[in-house]
């Protein structure tokens, strides 16, 4: 059994909070490590020999990793049970992403760590959720999305549904959704002193974001038609349109005010393109804008555009966007160990979350359970 050498974080509003992780993929590490960049001390239980799924390689690459310290155990075997029951008595959290029942049996389930520490907040994070006819089969974000009603909804108009990144489920209506359930439960458990589970699953997150658009369609003011309503691309003037190089830019001038200023810097009269609102002059809109654009390289529209009420944004390449002025500024992205990536979000102004440190494999035991356990005790578990 070995550790990581990830020294303990101390910054951050969450400094103090203990979490333990049960290595997984997708949106429980993505969880782990919000609540890691806000300051709290995550311990991952790692496989000692851990599955290949498709994460990045070298470890450096896989970024939801961050702020971490590791340790390895075979949790098939009843001694690395019993010592992740030992660190559970010293955990505010808990995570973990199995399917349901998969703790249970191997002896970490929610009961067996209430046992131990009353006051544990059990985070779950599934798709389906822990139960319902599908909850002990298998998917993936695209299938969760489909499900509530999300994927159905974008796309254009006469085109199937369009499949966005894992952004929408896994990432938003996962792990957010799981970190947001975790902070109440604990703030909750500071109040009570009791603990709770947390049953976090993507098709739950992803339909509550869906709120505002359920409330469209249920007063009737949301075509179920894809890409025929404003937000959806449906209105010429909420779209994206290629420029002369090749490269895109995007609108969204919803206010008369802002699409008038967007005509006026344009060069564009209105009677050429018809009223905003009006439907039926959408299609000659788009037309006109889209030679317009075309007419353009990007970095021209944006010297005329950026920076202006127009609502304008250039449409920028993972490779790109740390280079924005904009992001530049507010530190959007940082660079760790030679590989930039976004830096924890969002900010506080009295407890600022500290520079992340990149991920690490498990390493020394002593220096991953610093903080968790005694000297004595971590000695005798080097012991083996």
């Amino acid at each position: 059994m070995t550790g990581s050498t990830v020294p303990r974080r101390k910054q951050g509003p969450l400094a103090g909070v203990k979490i333990i992780e049960l290595a997984g993929i997708g949106p429980g590490p993505m969880a782990a490590m919000l609540l890691a960049d806000m300051g709290a001390d995550v311990l991952r239980i790692e496989r000692e020999t851990p599955v290949d799924l498709g994460v990045p390689k070298p470890l450096r690459y896989n970024l939801t990793l961050r702020n971490r310290r590791m340790i390895a155990l075979d949790l098939k075997q009843p001694q690395a049970v019993q010592r992740v029951l030992r660190l559970v008595a010293e955990a505010d959290g808990l995570i973990e992403g199995f399917r349901p029942g998969v703790t249970e049996r191997l002896g970490l389930g929610p009961d067996q760590c209430l046992a131990r520490n009353s006051r544990l907040v059990y985070g779950r994070i599934t798709g389906w959720g822990q139960h319902g006819p599908l909850a002990h089969v298998a998917g993936h974000d695209i299938n969760y999305i489909a499900l509530t009603g999300a994927l159905d909804a974008i796309g254009r108009n006469g085109e199937p549904p369009a499949v966005p990144l894992a952004l929408l489920g896994d990432m938003s209506g996962g792990a957010l959704y799981l970190a947001m359930g975790m902070l109440a439960a604990l703030l909750e458990a500071r109040t009570s002193g009791q603990g709770q589970v947390v049953d976090a699953a993507i098709v739950d997150g992803t339909a509550s974001m869906a709120m505002t658009f359920f409330g469209l369609a249920a007063a009737g003011k949301w075509r179920a038609q894809r890409g025929s309503n404003i937000l959806d691309s449906g209105a010429p003037f909420y779209d994206v349109y290629q420029c002369a190089d090749g490269k895109w830019i995007s609108i969204g001038p919803i206010e008369a005010r802002f699409h008038a200023e967007l005509l006026q810097r344009m060069g564009l009269r209105a009677e050429a393109i018809g009223g905003q609102m009006d439907e039926a002059s959408w299609p000659r809109a788009r037309a006109v804008l889209a030679a317009a654009f075309r007419a353009r390289s990007r970095a021209d529209w944006c010297a005329l555009l950026e920076g202006t009420d127009v609502c304008f944004a250039p449409v920028l390449s993972f490779a790109e966007a740390p280079e924005h002025p904009h992001l530049k500024a507010r530190g959007t992205f940082v660079e760790v160990d030679g590989v930039v990536q976004p830096a924890p979000a969002p900010r506080f102004s009295r407890t600022p979350a500290a520079e992340p440190t990149p991920p690490q494999a498990p390493g020394d035991l002593g220096e991953a359970l610093a903080g968790w356990l005694a000297p004595a005790e971590i000695a005798a578990w080097q012991q083996g």
